[in-house]
């Protein structure tokens, strides 16, 4: 069987539950093959649309987005791993091909990302589905081993 040589793990997050389970495999890989952990929170459809007619504020989703990375941190640390931490929107209203997969796919292309770890099962919110739908696109799409969780 040939190793996998991995140096950067790429892990979409959106905030729930499920994107930190998926932050605690991306760590435990990353542990065992001596690379880093980068976290991308991906902002979904609901959220953009609220920024952007100023049903939902800026500052709010800021402060959910530092706040999940605050977890995110304490995981990587936890797991004695180097970590690195971005946010995109996942979805546009002047980008009619921009997908919350594409996004995920894009960053990884970016940060040379050898590895990527997707939240695969439904989120418990309803309205948070840009996870869900990151991972169908990046099974099917990803030049990368993937780790669906």
């Amino acid at each position: 069987m040939a190793e996998l040589d991995i140096d950067l793990v790429l892990v979409p997050v959106d905030g729930s539950d499920e994107s930190r389970a998926a932050v605690e495999y991306a760590v435990a890989i990353a542990d065992r093959y001596g690379a880093a952990v980068h976290a991308v929170y991906v902002l979904g459809e609901p959220t953009v649309r609220g920024i952007e007619t100023g049903a939902v504020d800026e500052g709010t989703v800021a402060d959910d987005t530092e706040a999940f990375g605050q977890i995110v941190r304490d995981i990587a640390n936890e797991g004695d791993v180097s970590l690195s931490t971005s946010v995109v929107q996942g979805f546009s209203t002047e980008i009619k091909t921009l997908h919350p997969g594409s996004v995920v796919l894009d960053t990884a292309d970016e940060l040379d990302a050898n590895f990527i770890v997707v939240p695969r099962e439904p989120a418990t919110d309803p309205d948070s589905d840009v996870l869900e739908k990151a991972a169908e696109y990046v099974l099917q799409y990803a030049s990368q081993p993937v780790l669906s969780v």
